[in-house]
């Protein structure tokens, strides 16, 4: 039994493209009320996703990066600076007449780093470590960065929530992170094959589960008609340059591995759209958030075609 597991677990883990898109489809036909109710089960299962990751990584290792954050901090100009700035050109040439449009780029280009990203640096077999230290210093960061930046952009100070975005990020990925690593390091000899086999299928059957969920959440405010064909176009061209902008930006370390390249792209690529959403909606006109809205569609299965495209350049590099 546990054997058959196995293989479908690793199946699953070299198929994640085809498990993001059935979870989109079904979420996009299925209606969902959302209540706080569906949120706990996200944040669960996020937290549950997280610390099946850190399971694989070294606490002393990630307390290695902590110390040397270069390449967390880099990953952070990239998010804050680079990709606001690539938004907001992009908007401004396309569509020079439609401020919401233009604000909704904007809003979210400037949203914190997606906690799916260190989910999928550990898929792809990146480096956990430096996804996590990025996630977790984004997490301070954002609280103090963005009302400054959108009274500098906008002209106004949001009152948003940080106290409750930032409690709900440590729920997902610091708490369960430092458990997983400290269970890594300190208990030899439980985390046996079988438990490892289990774990991991599970925590595939929880990244259905939240994919799912946004995208039933999600799926009544996007409006299918050629009107949005150029905001979804763009939006797909967007989510491109935030996974190439991640790429190009690996180049400045001379040493970079294929590991730190992958966690660099995934955090630089994927961001929380979800709290873009919420921003948007909170704060501006309802036509802001439509732009955010396609970043979620896009986001996760743009994201499962990268391990591909590095195993498809590592196959050409050997044969050459």
């Amino acid at each position: 039994m546990i054997h058959y597991l196995a293989k479908i677990t690793d199946w699953l883990g070299r198929h994640m493209f085809f498990i993001v898109l059935s979870a989109l489809f079904i979420g996009f036909i299925t209606p969902v009320v959302d209540s706080p109710a569906l949120r706990t089960v996200v944040v669960g299962s996020f937290a549950y996703m997280t610390f099946v990751t850190a399971l694989g990584t070294s606490l002393k290792e990630f307390l290695r990066v902590l110390k040397k954050p270069f390449v967390p901090i880099w990953i952070l100009v990239l998010i804050h600076v680079a990709s606001p700035l690539i938004a907001w050109l992009t908007g401004f040439i396309l569509f020079p007449q439609e401020p919401y449009t233009r604000l909704g780029y904007l809003v979210g280009a400037s949203t914190p780093i997606g906690v799916t990203s260190v989910i999928w640096t550990s898929l792809a077999q990146g480096n956990v470590s430096i996804a996590l230290v990025a996630v977790t210093l984004d997490t301070f960061i954002v609280p103090v960065m963005l009302p400054f930046f959108f009274k500098i952009v906008i002209g106004q100070a949001l009152q948003i929530d940080y106290m409750q975005m930032m409690v709900q990020l440590l729920l997902m990925i610091t708490i369960p992170s430092i458990l997983g690593m400290a269970l890594h390091d300190y208990s030899s000899g439980i985390l046996t094959p079988v438990t490892k086999t289990v774990t991991n299928f599970i925590s595939k059957i929880a990244f259905f589960i939240v994919i799912f969920i946004n995208a039933a959440i999600i799926g009544p405010d996007i409006t299918w008609d050629l009107s949005t064909l150029k905001i979804v176009l763009t939006t797909m061209f967007l989510v491109i340059g935030g996974f190439m902008t991640g790429f190009l930006g690996s180049y400045v370390f001379k040493n970079r591995s294929k590991e730190t390249t992958l966690a660099i792209v995934y955090c630089v690529g994927l961001r929380n759209a979800s709290f873009g959403m919420v921003l948007a909606l909170s704060f501006f006109p309802p036509s802001v958030a439509v732009p955010i809205t396609m970043f979620m569609l896009f986001q996760q299965p743009f994201a499962a075609v990268i391990p591909y495209l590095f195993r498809h350049a590592a196959k050409r590099g050997q044969a050459s």
